[in-house]
Formats: C-alpha cells, sequence, structure tokens
C-alpha cells in the first residue's frame, strides 16, 4: 500500500451503508418480496388455467360419449328392431283376429 491510502472492508462498508439507510433496505426487501408474490401468483394462476382447460375437454369429451350413447340407446330401442328380434328369436308372431279372445267380466 501507498502512503496515505487506507483499507476499507467491503463487508463494514456495506454494513455501515445499510445502518445508515433503514428505510432504503426495507423499501428493497418489499419490492423482493412482492416481485416474489407476484411470480407465485402467476404460477399459481398458470396451474390453474391448465387444469381448467383439461377439464373443459374432459367435459366435452364426456358430451360426446353422452351424445353417442343417446344415439345407440335409440337404436336399440326402435320399435322395427325388436319386433324383428322377437320374431326372429322368440319366434312371435303379431296375433290375428282369430287368436284374439274377449274376456268378459259379469
Amino acid at each position: 500500500m501507498k502512503d496515505g491510502q487506507t483499507q476499507f472492508s467491503l463487508v463494514s462498508l456495506i454494513w455501515t451503508d445499510l445502518t445508515r439507510h433503514p428505510g432504503r433496505v426495507l423499501l428493497y426487501l418489499m419490492v423482493l418480496i412482492s416481485a416474489a408474490a407476484v411470480i407465485l401468483s402467476s404460477h399459481h394462476n398458470r396451474q390453474l388455467a391448465i387444469a381448467h382447460e383439461q377439464l373443459m375437454q374432459q367435459r366435452d369429451q364426456l358430451d360426446v360419449e353422452w351424445r353417442h350413447l343417446l344415439l345407440e340407446q335409440s337404436a336399440l330401442t326402435e320399435h322395427n328392431r325388436l319386433e324383428s328380434l322377437v320374431r326372429k328369436q322368440l319366434n312371435m308372431r303379431r296375433p290375428t283376429a282369430e287368436d284374439e279372445v274377449v274376456v268378459r267380466i259379469r
């Protein structure tokens, strides 16, 4: 070292500056905390948006499946189809006028 120069410790200079301006330090910490809160809330918001989109896709898939099931149900319960199945599998037929019996209760 040359004459007249003094060596300053960086840690002591920082500590002195921090204790001299506590309001600035507090504001700086508040800005850092606020930035962290913004980051966390935007991350949480994105996660919720992704979950919402997945639920909407699942709802659409279930809606399509429901419509297909309704179409299948209407096709399976169609009168003509039931009548032809009854004729083929159970050997049933519509009664004729001669087959009808009228029962009268007195």
